[in-house]
C-alpha cells in the first residue's frame, strides 16, 4: 500500500478510536500503537507534563522494552525534556553524538541509535512529547517528521481532555487518585463484578508513624515518603488495579478480579518492598518506613461504604497487632431471617 494511503487509514482509525470516551491510558496507548504502525521504529512512547509543569510522566509505550521500567525526565532533561523546553521537534540521527541524549544504565531495556520526538501543543503550550526510537542510526526522514507531527496533532485534543479529567481526580503529591474518586470507582467495579460474576477486593493501607517523620525531618520528608510509597505500589500491582489516596497517610487499592488470598499476597508484597528499602530523601538521608494493611473481598451484597469500612477495620487490627503487617477482614455475617 502507498505510504500516504496507509497513513491516512491509520490516522482515520486513530481519530475514530479517540472519539470514544476513553480513559487516559487507553487513549495514550492508541497513539503509541498508531506510531508503531506508521514509523520505522522499534519503540514508541508518549509522555505528558505533570501538574507542576516540571516533570515528564510516561503515559504509554509500545514496541520493544515496553514492560521494562521507564526512565523519568524533567523539563530540559534528555531529548524529551529538550523538546518540552524548546517546543521544537528533535530528530536525533546518532544518539552517541548528541549531547541531549541521556545514556541510561540499561533501564529502558533496549538499544537506541536514533530518536524522533515531537512536542504536543495545547492552548499555546507544550503538554507532552510523542517519540519513536530505533536501534539504527539515522532511521528517521523528514517525511517521518511530518507523519509524527500529524499523529501528535490528531491525538492532542482527546488526550488533553482525558488528561485534564485525570488531573481533576488526582492527588498532586502522590499522583494517586484522590478520595473523590474512591466510592464512584468502587461502585463501578462492584457493578462489573456483579455483571460478569467475578471477584473483587480492596486494600486499605496506612503508613506507620508518618507524623513522626514529619516532626523529626520536616513535612518535605513526609511528602517524599508518600510519593515513594505510591510509586512502589504502582510498580507491584497490575494495570487494572486503582490506587487512591484517601487522605493523610492512608491509601486504598481497588483490585478487580481479585480474591482475598490474592489480595493478601499483594498487600504483603507491597509491605515487604517498603520495609526492605528505606526511602531516599536526598543529600545522603534515608528513612525506614513501614505500612499496615487491611484486606477485604467484596461479598457481592454489601455497599461500597461497607466494604471500605471492613478493610479499614482490618487495617486498624494490623495496627493493634504491632503494625507492619497485613490483616484480612472477616466476611460479614448473613442477615438473620
Amino acid at each position: 500500500m502507498d505510504r500516504r494511503l496507509q497513513a491516512f487509514d491509520v490516522l482515520l482509525e486513530l481519530t475514530r478510536a479517540l472519539t470514544d470516551d476513553r480513559v487516559l491510558e487507553e487513549a495514550l496507548g492508541a497513539v503509541t500503537e498508531a506510531t508503531m504502525r506508521l514509523l520505522p521504529g522499534e519503540h514508541a512512547s508518549i509522555r505528558l507534563i505533570d501538574d507542576t509543569g516540571s516533570e515528564l510522566l510516561c503515559g504509554a509505550r509500545s514496541g520493544v522494552g515496553s514492560h521494562a521500567r521507564p526512565m523519568t525526565f524533567r523539563r530540559g532533561e534528555g531529548v524529551a525534556g529538550w523538546v518540552v523546553e524548546t517546543g521544537r521537534i528533535a530528530n536525533v540521527v546518532d544518539t552517541t553524538d548528541d549531547p541531549r541524549f541521556l545514556r541510561s544504565t540499561g533501564q529502558q531495556g533496549f538499544e537506541i541509535g536514533s530518536i524522533l520526538a515531537v512536542p504536543l501543543w495545547s492552548a499555546g503550550r507544550v503538554v507532552g512529547v510523542l517519540a519513536v526510537t530505533s536501534s539504527r542510526k539515522g532511521a528517521f526522514s523528514s517525511e517521518d517528521e511530518d507523519v509524527l507531527r500529524l499523529l501528535g496533532n490528531c491525538a492532542v485534543p482527546p488526550v488533553e481532555k482525558a488528561r485534564l479529567e485525570r488531573l481533576a481526580m488526582t492527588d498532586a503529591q502522590t499522583r494517586a487518585f484522590n478520595v473523590r474518586y474512591l466510592l464512584p470507582r468502587l461502585r463501578e467495579e462492584m457493578e462489573r463484578a456483579r455483571r460478569f460474576v467475578t471477584p473483587m477486593a480492596i486494600l486499605v493501607m496506612d503508613l506507620d508513624h508518618l507524623g513522626k517523620v514529619n516532626d523529626e525531618l520536616g513535612r518535605g520528608a513526609g511528602d517524599l515518603v508518600l510519593r515513594a510509597f505510591s510509586d512502589r505500589v504502582r510498580q507491584r500491582v497490575r494495570r487494572p488495579d486503582v490506587l487512591v489516596r484517601r487522605g493523610g497517610a492512608e491509601f486504598v487499592l481497588v483490585m478487580p478480579g481479585t480474591r482475598i488470598d490474592e489480595a493478601l499476597r499483594v498487600g504483603d508484597r507491597v509491605r515487604r518492598a517498603l520495609e526492605a528499602d528505606p526511602v531516599d530523601l536526598g543529600e545522603g538521608r534515608r528513612v525506614a518506613q513501614t505500612v499496615s494493611v487491611g484486606a477485604a473481598a467484596w461479598d457481592g451484597v454489601e455497599s461500597a461504604e461497607e466494604l471500605e469500612e471492613r478493610a479499614n477495620l482490618a487495617m486498624h487490627e494490623a495496627k493493634k497487632l504491632g503494625r507492619n503487617r497485613v490483616c484480612a477482614a472477616p466476611q460479614p455475617s448473613a442477615e438473620p431471617g
